[in-house]
């Protein structure tokens, strides 16, 4: 899985690309939307290899209003060609669309909800998935599986500049990452591009822990205070941690899903590891927070002054991590398959092994009623609490000094 690709492709330059300021633009004819209304929305931004926009788990019926093309810093549309094979497709659009594309460029794909940008550049084909992997396609299918509304703003790379082109984007709300150093070795890599995202410009970054029991917190990605460090379980299965799975993160989420394919248009395949699961939670956090914005009458997107939900009620990234923490539950041991190539769930400090527990469709309605105050969730037990905070202080420690407040 990519989450174990070393970090030296993490050294890329920090220069923001996709922003263009007062630059004008002409968008090129497309199916359009003079409407000034739109739906509440939440923008999720997977970093990563690339993606498939042709396959019919992008596909939608909805159509964006151009004032929300633009706001999105759109300077390409691409009207991808509906019939044929997936290469057939893509070769029919390599004049129209594929070979016109620039690391500057952020692509529409009308019929999907998909922008994409490649800000690093010099890959074979920008923007469209690895011919040989697929990793990005899945990944955000995953995205989509837990949040089907949710607006993509992809950004292919494993760069601080990629990161840094999502987190300085104004329309971004999450930022969600599946890759980093091989047993999380304790290396720099993208911290200091989700610090900016997260503490500076008020969005959430989910960050994948390793695919070994490696502990999380030293973790470039997954370690950091200001992430939301994510690991894997085996949800549907045995319900335990996956044993291949970093120790002591945030959160836990389903380890393994079927997702679909980046060389085909309706196909689909199983696959396992933190890089799944850490886009399942961001597109959970998503769903979460377009609910809270149409209940709360929120059309924008954003970390606007602080705030990811700004409107007849006002809630902050750090509403939403207290939230999350304090939904996670703890599965039964009892429940454990031997066989299941699985470990255990232990009944002393299980923090160590999921963090503040596990992440699944049975959170969502108890975090969105706790922060739009119809339901209160119940404090965390005392040992919890305190196996957590201690988390909390040694990435604090480990990371550099950051105010637990902002937390």
């Amino acid at each position: 899985m990519l989450r174990t690709l070393l970090l030296a492709v993490l050294m890329a330059s920090a220069s923001l690309a996709g922003c263009f300021g007062e630059e004008e633009f002409e968008l090129i004819p497309h199916e359009s939307s003079q409407s000034t209304e739109f739906r509440p929305y939440t923008v999720i931004a997977p970093i990563d290899t690339g993606i498939n926009p042709y396959h019919n788990h992008f596909q939608t019926d909805e159509i964006l209003p151009d004032w929300f093309i633009e706001d999105m810093q759109t300077t390409i549309i691409c009207n991808l060609t509906q019939e044929g094979t997936y290469q057939e497709r893509v070769d029919a659009d390599r004049a129209t669309c594929w070979d016109t594309i620039t690391a500057s460029d952020i692509v529409y794909f009308p019929g999907t909800r998909i922008f994409a940008q490649s800000p690093d550049g010099g890959t074979p084909t920008m923007i469209l998935d690895d011919p040989n992997d697929g990793h990005g396609t899945a990944v955000t299918g995953a995205v989509i599986d837990a949040d089907p509304d949710a607006i993509i703003f992809f950004v292919e790379g494993f760069s601080e500049n990629a990161v840094n082109t999502a987190g300085n984007h104004p329309m971004v709300d999450v930022i969600t990452t599946s890759f980093g150093a091989i047993g999380s070795l304790p290396v720099p890599g993208i911290e200091d591009a989700t610090k900016i995202a997260v503490v500076e410009n008020h969005k959430i970054h989910t960050g994948a822990a390793d695919n070994t029991p490696s502990p999380a917190v030293q973790d470039a990605t997954a370690g950091p205070p200001w992430s939301i460090g994510v690991s894997g379980y085996a949800e549907g299965d045995d319900d335990q941690k996956e044993t291949m799975s970093g120790s002591y993160p945030d959160m836990a989420s389903d380890w393994t899903q079927v997702l679909p394919n980046h060389d085909d248009v309706d196909g689909y395949h199983e696959t396992s590891g933190t890089s799944f699961a850490t886009p399942r939670t961001a597109g959970f956090l998503g769903h979460i927070m377009t609910s809270l914005r149409a209940e709360f009458s929120d059309n924008g997107s954003g970390g606007r002054d602080g705030f990811l939900v700004d409107g007849d009620v006002q809630i902050t990234n750090s509403d939403i991590r207290n939230a999350l923490n304090l939904s996670g539950w703890y599965p039964s041991s009892d429940s454990w398959d031997p066989s299941g190539g699985t470990t255990p769930i232990s009944p002393i400090l299980p923090c160590t092994q999921v963090g503040w527990g596990v992440l699944n469709w049975s959170n969502i309605d108890p975090m969105i009623q706790h922060l739009n105050g119809s339901s209160t969730l119940p404090s965390r037990s005392s040992d919890v609490n305190s196996c957590m905070e201690a988390n909390q202080a040694a990435r604090e420690a480990y990371w550099g000094a950051y105010p637990a407040e902002q937390e």
